[in-house]
């Protein structure tokens, strides 16, 4: 008997209807400077207007977030948490983005949830000024369990070269503020769904009185987007630098910004750490520096600036939506030693 492609496990067709779903949102991102259409075998781009043009480049995933949408069923807001995250990696070193390209795959294609999940990818590159370019839709019979699948997410931004953000200014007596996150962004699901799942035994649709909201809900919050806040603060020339708070939380992230002899010094005290953090940490009695670097506890960035600048900076970035709190400042230490966070 004849053994045909779809015995094996892989739809054409699937694909092709997926791709076709995609078309149009994809084609909206688009900007004069794409150069090539959906379908050809690279995609094209044109960089214009830089003098002494920079690229920075990121690659990330979802994690385990995505399990959590499998389990609600919900695929629409992991896209955008994904195109989110690969921006801010890349604004923090002062890069705008340019262009974004997706990967997805899944064991049995199901063309409903690939959409679902790029056309979300697709929102995020348009509300980043971002185009989505290309991408990847790969069916892997064998390789996951029906229903689970992965996405990935590839970007490239620009910079003029002397608008690298390094963080070489930054000196002790620098102000760091704390801008809001929505939730968990995109770190730490492998222990919360360990706890709310395993250890208290939630349903993903549960009410939780100390959330106000389902345990679906407060998981699948999309990851927040601060191109607002970065853009506004270094057309202002305020920048001095920025970290991302993804895995490893504000202990392991904000040293990434900071050059050799300093040190951070945040207060533990100057924010509140919202609700779903503080039950997380009380259904697994969970060590504090453990909490401290799985979670970002509701600071999703952190910008450092010059002391003789934190009005105008928090007053800014107030305009444009975010919630900043003065965490601490940048304090010396021994050039031998890497920089830390230092808790007070």
């Amino acid at each position: 008997m004849p053994i045909t492609y779809s015995q094996a496990g892989v739809s054409i067709e699937e694909g092709e209807k997926t791709v076709d779903s995609i078309k149009d949102a994809a084609r909206r991102t688009f900007s004069k400077n794409v150069l090539t259409g959906i379908g050809s075998f690279g995609a094209a781009f044109r960089i214009k207007g830089y003098k002494q043009p920079v690229l920075i480049s990121s690659a990330d995933g979802i994690g385990t977030k995505l399990k959590v949408a499998i389990l609600a069923g919900r695929h629409d807001t992991v896209g955008e948490c994904l195109v989110n995250h690969c921006v801010n990696d890349i604004m923090v070193q002062g890069a705008d983005p340019l262009f974004f390209l997706d990967y997805f795959a899944m064991g049995t294609l199901d063309s409903a949830v690939a959409t679902s999940v790029i056309l979300g990818i697709a929102r995020g590159c348009e509300r980043n000024g971002c185009a989505l370019i290309g991408g990847e839709t790969a069916e892997m019979p064998g390789l996951y369990k029906d229903g689970d699948f992965d996405v990935a997410g590839f970007i490239v931004g620009a910079c003029e070269e002397k608008g690298l953000i390094t963080g070489k200014d930054i000196k002790p007596g620098d102000l760091l503020l704390g801008l809001n996150s929505d939730g968990l962004h995109t770190n730490g699901y492998s222990l919360a769904r360990k706890l709310l799942f395993d250890v208290a035994k939630h349903k993903v649709r549960d009410v939780l009185p100390e959330l106000g909201e389902s345990v679906g809900d407060a998981l699948l919050r999309v990851h927040v987007s601060y191109a607002p806040a970065l853009r506004a603060l270094r057309k202002a020339k305020l920048l001095k630098g920025a970290a991302h708070i993804t895995g490893g939380g504000i202990t392991d992230n904000t040293p990434r910004m900071l050059p050799p002899g300093t040190s951070a010094q945040i207060n533990r005290d100057s924010w509140q750490v919202p609700a779903l953090f503080e039950l997380l940490r009380k259904i697994g009695n969970v060590p504090e520096d453990d909490w401290r670097r799985t979670f970002n506890l509701g600071i999703g960035m952190i910008v450092c600036v010059s002391p003789k600048d934190a009005n105008q900076a928090m007053k800014l970035l107030t305009k444009v939506g975010f919630l900043p709190v003065e965490l601490g400042e940048v304090v010396k230490s021994k050039k031998s030693e890497k920089p830390k966070v230092i808790y007070a």
